[in-house]
Order: structure tokens, then sequence, then C-alpha cells
């Protein structure tokens, strides 16, 4: 029996109420061994007091010592297997931004990228341009046209876009163009079996195209793909758990992780206060609560310590008001840990906290990565949290006689 179905056969319903809130990046390094992390050098009273009430630990992504992207961590957290659903980065775009994806679609992200003279790339971001660009460069991509397949290019926000190619005999077996390293060329699409090759072709023919088209468009004069995936067919929270469950997110990929699992997407929010007030309109009508806050992640993506440090201290500040809907259950914790000082994800741990009405103190006073580890949670894998939140919530009934 899996964890799924075991969850299928224990799941109760009493009306109570969880909510998830994810840090996106939040775990850290300090800059120097004897230093603190950027959450632990943050001044967080709220999450502090938490901590008191409740209990804490680590959580582990996918498997030691590998790094998640932000999809496979997430995922986790929602209680799937990342190794067992692997699922595409341009799948959760486009489901982000509502794209509806059909049986011949393969869809993959894409980022404006800067180039120099010879091709090379100087900015994987293009200097994370304003949204309103994006929307201008991709209507220049959506003058491309491919022999054979139809192309579609939508904006998601900044330099991030979703490429959705259509048509027969198209895999998603294709490595990602982008190297994910400045100073060298965006890399040429490959596929691993027939009908990837044919949606390589196309995804070279399109990239060669989009070269000529953006050329005096700089910083944004380049693209790469990364992410090429089919839409896969996965079992809904409702299905698993009993719960309705909603998402109150900002960045599109996160609302796409939520759609792809079954959870009603509330639109509208474009700050975390925001964010706040719509979980307080919806109270009564959800059982499952996640809140997605991406700033603690961009921050660390950036190399910038003191503006991750503050974005944590911004997220302290509303935790009072999440709490004052009286959940049953409140999780803080982190899809993966994004250190400013690797300027990337990492495989380290993530700082995971869990209050609840039912808990067991565990004697820490602190929210940090050092508390985390003498917490009562231990070091687990992700994929447990929920099991563990349904707990809490009194919504699992006992296993066996």
């Amino acid at each position: 029996m899996n964890l799924h179905q075991l969850m299928r056969d224990l799941r109760e319903e009493n009306g109570s109420k969880i909510v998830l809130l994810v840090a996106d990046g939040l775990g850290g390094l300090p800059l120097t061994l004897s230093g603190k992390t950027e959450l632990e050098t943050a001044r967080t009273p709220n999450l502090d007091a938490m901590a008191r009430e409740g209990v804490s630990g680590l959580t582990i992504p996918v498997l030691p010592g590998i790094t998640p992207g932000s999809g496979p961590g997430h995922l986790g957290l929602f209680g799937y297997d990342p190794l067992e659903f692997q699922i595409g980065r341009g799948i959760l775009e486009a489901l982000g931004i509502n794209f509806q994806v059909g049986p011949r679609d393969v869809a993959t992200r894409g980022n404006f990228c800067t180039v120099d003279g010879k091709g090379l790339i100087t900015d994987r971001r293009a200097g994370r341009p304003a949204t309103q660009r994006c929307v201008e460069m991709c209507k220049k991509l959506s003058t491309i046209k491919v022999p054979g397949v139809e192309v579609f290019v939508e904006p998601v926000r900044e330099h991030r876009f979703v490429v959705v190619f259509r048509g027969d005999n198209l895999g998603d077996a294709v490595n990602d163009t982008d190297p994910q390293a400045i100073g060298v060329a965006p890399l040429h699409a490959v596929g691993e079996d027939a009908e990837a090759q044919n949606t390589a072709r196309a995804v070279n023919h399109f990239t060669t195209e989009a070269a000529r088209v953006l050329k005096q468009d700089a910083p944004t004069n380049m693209v790469t793909l990364r992410g090429f995936a089919r839409h896969p067919k996965i079992a809904s929270m409702q299905e698993i758990y009993g719960l309705r469950a909603a998402c109150i997110a900002v960045y599109p990929m996160y609302k796409g992780l939520a759609r792809l699992v079954g959870m009603d997407v509330l639109e509208g929010p474009t700050t975390l206060a925001e964010q706040v007030d719509t979980l307080k309109k919806i109270w009564n009508d959800y059982d499952f609560f996640f809140l997605h806050y991406k700033y603690t992640d961009s921050t660390g993506e950036d190399g910038d310590f003191a503006a991750k440090v503050e974005k944590i201290e911004l997220l302290d500040l509303e935790v009072p008001r999440i709490r004052a809907q009286n959940p049953d259950v409140l999780i803080v914790t982190g899809d993966h840990s994004t250190p400013s000082k690797m300027r990337s994800h990492s495989w380290h741990p993530v700082p995971t906290l869990l209050w609840a009405r039912m808990v067991r103190p565990d004697g820490v006073v602190d929210f940090g990565e050092s508390s985390c580890r003498r917490g009562g949670l231990g070091q687990f894998k992700a994929k447990y949290l929920m099991s563990l939140a349904m707990a809490h919530a009194g919504r699992l009934g006992k296993y066996g006689a």
C-alpha cells in the first residue's frame, strides 16, 4: 500500500482548517562559519512565538544531497513523491497562466536572456525586465512560424514566458537549452526518441528565429527554454485527502502547481498582505489553504543576504493576521533552500515549523536552521508533511485494529 492509498483509507472529515505557508527558498547558509543564516539573522518574534508553542524540524525535499527545482519541492510539500511524480516546468508555467494544454501539446518554460555579439549569455534573466517588456517581446516571438507545428507564446512575468508546441507525434524527452551558466551559448535541443526529435527540430527552428527577431532588443535579445513537458495524469488533493483546497499565490508557476493537484486558484492578490486578506474572505469555503511567498527565493538567487533577511521579516509581520483566523494547523516552511551565499537552490534541508492545537511542544524557542535541527520533528522527507498536517488536524483515523 502506498502513502496516497493509506491517506484515502484513513482520512476523516471534521471541519478542521490547515494552512500551509511556503516561503520559497527559505533555508539559507551563514556567510561565515561562525555566523547566522538569513532566517536566524532576521527578527521574527511571531515565528519564534509559534516555535515555542509548536514543533520544529528539517524537511528533505527529495533525497539527501539532491537539489530540487520548485516543482519537485512543492509537490513534496503537497504529499506527492517527487521521484514518482516528475512534472516538467513547462506544464506548471502553462497551467499557471491558465493556458489550456491539450493532448497534442508540449509546453516549455522560456527565459529571456542577454547575449553578446558572439552569442554568449551574459545575463540568464535579461536583468529581470518589467512584465510589460516581456509582453512586448512575446508579441515579437509570436510572429515566428515553425513548419508543421503550431506555436503559442504567452508572457508570464518579468523574464519568464511559456511556449507551447502543438502537433502530431511530439515528445517531451528534450534537453533544456538553458545551460544555467554565463559565458556560454544556449544549448542545441536534442530529442531522446523519435517523437522528442520532432519536438527538438521545432525548438531549434524556433530559437534560431528568436535570435533573429530579437537581435536589436538587448537586454532581451535571446531566449532559453527548459522543462519540456506534456500534461500528466495526477490524483487531486480532494481525491487523496478529502480536502477542499485553495491556492493563494502571486507568481503563475505556483498557481500551475496548485491547479495540477486540483486546488482552486484565487486570482487577484499581488502582495502577501493581499493574500492574507483573501485568506480571510474565503476562510469558510475551504479546508486547506496554500499561501506562497516568493521573495525569500528571488533575493537568495540574487545573492542579497540583507534583502532576504528583510523579506523574512516582512513575512513575519503577516503571521499574526494568519493566526487570527484560528487555523487548527499552521505550517511554515520552504520548498527548498536558496542560500544567498550560493545564489541558487541547494540541497540543504529546509527549516519547518508546525503549530497545532494538538501539538507536542519540543522546547525550541526560535525559528531557525540550528533550532530546527534540534526540533521534535527531526529530519524527514517533505512528502510526509501532509500526513503530519492531517494527523494534527484530527483528520486521520487509526491504522489497523
